[in-house]
């Protein structure tokens, strides 16, 4: 029984000075930060996509799907703004299973913990440094976020991890755009409350030290649908659910409100085709009404090279974890998106 430490104090400085940014990466990082903000802000209408693979199990093969995303962003850039999924540590339910990237770099191997960190950083810098894009992680552990912060421009509190103070907390000091999901109950004030927590500044201990934040106005919602007492799937991206989550922002006066849209998890029941109609019928409810248009700006889309998932990876390029939609379904569902963005302005 007990915590029994492996290996010396990871020294951060160290970490950092692997895989960092040159000054001009550094600063065309920082122009499209300063985009994505000014999205979540409701000063540019362009549509956030937080896009790419459930996991990246492989680098080559999230290299590959970055690359092709790229081009894609640029074709689309005018209605279109994505930052890609590249998530490194996944939430197990029982604690079994593929923990991501961070834990088990090589998924033949043992986990490892140290080299993880360094293939972490490794792959948001190679996706970042080839191809332009940006990045998106979960923080699923909020004492990692100094590996990390350096090279991440949008951050996700998942539904497991929402409801937890340090969490939130930790969030308050994140200074780009973090989004909290529903728990997986879909109880919305579990959600809306973190958004609080996480938009005003806390005092709190972080790395053995007391630390103050400033608050994050920048912290808003994703609503990614519910699980019952039966273990059935409970959907909340209708149109009744984005008005409610649009009441709750207004009944509680939140800064920035903006919603994004999780096409996969217990909206689609993990049934990776109804992610295209999910993002049918939310386009639809933005052209029905303006508010919703105004406030439901953005879908998080699990998308690699191919379709589905597999328990082993054994075929380059689809999910170990989650399934994802294919790459030819993906380019033509952001081509749809497209399409609607100009119908519409």
């Amino acid at each position: 029984m007990g915590i029994h430490q492996k290996g010396s104090v990871i020294n951060i400085a160290e970490i950092k000075k692997h895989a960092k940014l040159s000054d001009d990466a550094l600063a065309k990082k920082t122009a499209r930060d300063n985009e994505l903000m000014n999205i979540i802000k409701g000063e540019d209408d362009r549509v956030l996509l937080v896009i790419g693979p459930c996991s990246s199990d492989n680098e080559a093969a999230v290299l590959d799907y970055a690359h092709r995303l790229a081009s894609l962003q640029e074709k689309v850039k005018d209605k279109i703004f994505m930052v890609m999924r590249v998530y490194t540590a996944k939430p197990r339910t029982n604690g079994d299973g593929y923990k991501g990237l961070m834990h088990q770099p090589d998924t033949s191997k043992l986990p490892d913990l140290i080299n993880g960190i360094h293939a972490v950083r490794d792959l948001h810098y190679k996706v970042i440094t080839q191809t332009g894009l940006t990045t998106a992680d979960e923080m699923l552990y909020p004492s990692n976020l100094h590996m990390v912060d350096d090279l991440v421009s949008y951050h996700a509190i998942g539904a497991r991890s929402v409801e937890d103070q340090e969490h939130r907390f930790v969030a308050s000091g994140i200074d780009v755009p973090t989004g909290m999901k529903n728990p997986t109950s879909g109880n919305l004030n579990v959600m809306f409350n973190a958004v609080h927590a996480a938009q005003n500044k806390q005092n709190f201990l972080y790395g053995n030290a007391e630390v103050d934040t400033d608050g994050n106005p920048l912290a808003h919602v994703i609503l990614r649908g519910a699980t019952n007492e039966y273990g059935e799937n409970v959907p909340n991206y209708y149109y009744d659910d984005l008005l409610k989550a649009i009441n709750q922002y207004e009944k509680m006066g939140l800064a920035n409100p903006f919603i994004v849209v999780d096409t996969n998890h217990d909206n689609s029941g993990k049934q990776f085709m109804e992610q295209i109609r999910i993002v049918r019928q939310t386009l639809i409810n933005r052209d029905w009404n303006e508010k919703i248009k105004q406030t439901v700006r953005g879908f998080m889309i699990e998308s690699y090279l191919e379709d589905g998932r597999q328990d082993k990876p054994e075929v380059f390029g689809k999910s170990i974890t989650d399934p994802c939609l294919g790459w030819d379904k993906t380019e033509a569902l952001v081509q749809e998106i497209y399409e609607a963005e100009n119908k519409n302005n």
